[in-house]
C-alpha cells in the first residue's frame, strides 16, 4: 500500500509540473505576442506621427526573452513614446514592469527616461542602461523596451496554478507524514512485541521457583529439618522481593511517562556516589564487583543532583556491564573535570554493542535482538532511565562501542 499511493503521488507530482509548466509556456508565448502586437502598433503610430512610410517587414525585433527593439524612421518624443507604450499596454492588460529608452544617435548609446509609473499600473520606468542593438538600422534610429522580472509577473498572474501546486504539497506533507506514523507504529508494535517476550522470560522463573519451593513446603516432614524450611521460605521471599523490584520499575517508566522525574535535588559527592553503587552491586555479585577499578581523578566531584537517581543511573551501568560479559568482567570507572563539567566514563570487557543500535538502546523497551535467545534477563528500560535522569539533571550521555571490544559511556554533568 505504501509503495503504491508514494507512486501515485508521485504520478501526480510530475502530472501537476508537467502542466504547470505547460501553463507557464502558454502563458509566456502568449505574452510575447501581446508585446509584438503592441510595439508594432507604437511603431505604426510613430510612422504616421513622422508622416514616414511603414517597412515592408516587422520592426519590432526580440533580442532576448525579456528585451525588444523597435525600428523606426526617425526621432521621437519620449514622452509621447512613454504615452504610446502605456496606451498599448493598457488595452492588452500588459501588466508586466519594464523598461524603454531611446537610442540616442549622437552619443551613440540608450537613454533612459524616468517617469512615474501610470496610476494602478506597476510598470516600472527608470534610468538602467539598456542593452545597445549591435545590429541595428542604418539611420540608428530605434527604441528598446525591456522586462527586468518578467519571470516573476508571468508566474504572478498563474493564480490557479499557484494554489493548485500549494494543494499538491499539502497532500505530500500530509502523506509523508502519515507514512512516518506508520513506520513508527511498526516500530512500537516490534518493541511491544519484544517486551511481552522478555517480561514473559524475567517473570518465569521466579514464578517457578516459587512454585516448587511452595510444594517442597507441602510436604508435613519438612517442619522436622528446621534448616530446609527456613531456606525454601527464604527462596520464596527473595524472589517475591524480584517480582516486586520487576513490577515497580515498569510501573516507575509509566510515570515517567506521564510526568517529568521529580528530583530531590542536595549537594553531593559523586565520588561517593559511585562508590555507593559499587558497594551496592557487591551484595549481589560479590565474586564480579572486586573486579571493578575506580581512577576518580577529578578535583572536583560535586554537583546538585538527586542522591537516589544518581545512585540508580551507575548501579544500572554496573548492572549492564556485568550482565553483557562473557568472559570475567573488567570494569574501570574514571572521572575528570574539563570545564564546568564532570566526565565520568564507565568501561567495560562485554559483548559490545553494534553501530547501528547505539542510538536506539536508549529507547524505551528496546533490547539488542537475539533472535529467540533470551540469556540474559531485562525489560530494556535500564539504558533509557539512565537517559531521562542524565536530562533532567542537565547532563548528557554518550556512547562508545563495537561488538567483542566492550562499551564506554560517558557521562557528562555540570559540577556545582
Amino acid at each position: 500500500m505504501i509503495i503504491l499511493a508514494g507512486l501515485s503521488i508521485a504520478g501526480i507530482t510530475f502530472t501537476q509540473i508537467y502542466w504547470v509548466r505547460k501553463a507557464f509556456d502558454i502563458r509566456e508565448n502568449q505574452f510575447y505576442r501581446d508585446v509584438n502586437a503592441s510595439l508594432r502598433n507604437v511603431a505604426t503610430r510613430i510612422f504616421e506621427i513622422n508622416n514616414t512610410p511603414s517597412p515592408a517587414n516587422n520592426p519590432v525585433n526580440q533580442i532576448s526573452t525579456n528585451y525588444y527593439v523597435v525600428t523606426i524612421n526617425g526621432p521621437i518624443d519620449v514622452n509621447l513614446l512613454e504615452f504610446l507604450i502605456s496606451t498599448e499596454f493598457e488595452k492588452r492588460n500588459i501588466k508586466a514592469d519594464f523598461e524603454y529608452g531611446v537610442y540616442d544617435c549622437i552619443y551613440k548609446c540608450m537613454a533612459a527616461k524616468e517617469a512615474a509609473p501610470a496610476p494602478g499600473n506597476k510598470r516600472l520606468v527608470n534610468q538602467a542602461a539598456l542593452p545597445h542593438w549591435e545590429a541595428g538600422p542604418a539611420d540608428g534610429y530605434y527604441f528598446g523596451v525591456q522586462f527586468p522580472r518578467l519571470e516573476v509577473n508571468l508566474i504572478s498572474q498563474m493564480g490557479i496554478w499557484l494554489f493548485s501546486s500549494a494543494v499538491n504539497l499539502v497532500v505530500i506533507f500530509f502523506f509523508v507524514y502519515t507514512l512516518f506514523v506508520i513506520l513508527k507504529q511498526r516500530r512500537l508494535s516490534e518493541i511491544q512485541r519484544d517486551f511481552i517476550n522478555n517480561m514473559t522470560h524475567e517473570f518465569k522463573t521466579p514464578i517457578s521457583t516459587i512454585a516448587i519451593s511452595a510444594e517442597v513446603l507441602k510436604d508435613p516432614s519438612i517442619v522436622n529439618t528446621p534448616e530446609r524450611l527456613l531456606t525454601y521460605t527464604t527462596i520464596i521471599q527473595n524472589e517475591n522481593n524480584r517480582l516486586k523490584q520487576q513490577v515497580e520499575r515498569v510501573l516507575q517508566m509509566a510515570r515517567l511517562d506521564k510526568e517529568e522525574i521529580g528530583l530531590k535535588k542536595e549537594v553531593l559527592d559523586v565520588h561517593e556516589i559511585i562508590r555507593e553503587a559499587v558497594k551496592n552491586i557487591s551484595i549481589g555479585k560479590a565474586t564480579q564487583a572486586d573486579n571493578i577499578e575506580l581512577n576518580l581523578g577529578s578535583t572536583h566531584s560535586k554537583m546538585q543532583a538527586d542522591k537516589l537517581h544518581l545512585t540508580n543511573v551507575f548501579f544500572n551501568l554496573l548492572d549492564n556491564a556485568l550482565k553483557y560479559c562473557k568472559d570475567i568482567p573488567r570494569i574501570v570507572i574514571s572521572t575528570t573535570k574539563q570545564n564546568d563539567s564532570l566526565h565520568i566514563t564507565v568501561k567495560d570487557n562485554g559483548i559490545g554493542i553494534s553501530p547501528e543500535n547505539h542510538r536506539k538502546i536508549f529507547q524505551k523497551f528496546y533490547r539488542v535482538p537475539t533472535g529467540n535467545i533470551h540469556d540474559v534477563k531485562g525489560f530494556g528500560i535500564g539504558l533509557n532511565y539512565v537517559k531521562l535522569v542524565i536530562e533532567s539533571h542537565r547532563g548528557k550521555i554518550n556512547l562508545s562501542s563495537e561488538l567483542g571490544k566492550g562499551s564506554t559511556f560517558t557521562l557528562i554533568l555540570p559540577v556545582a
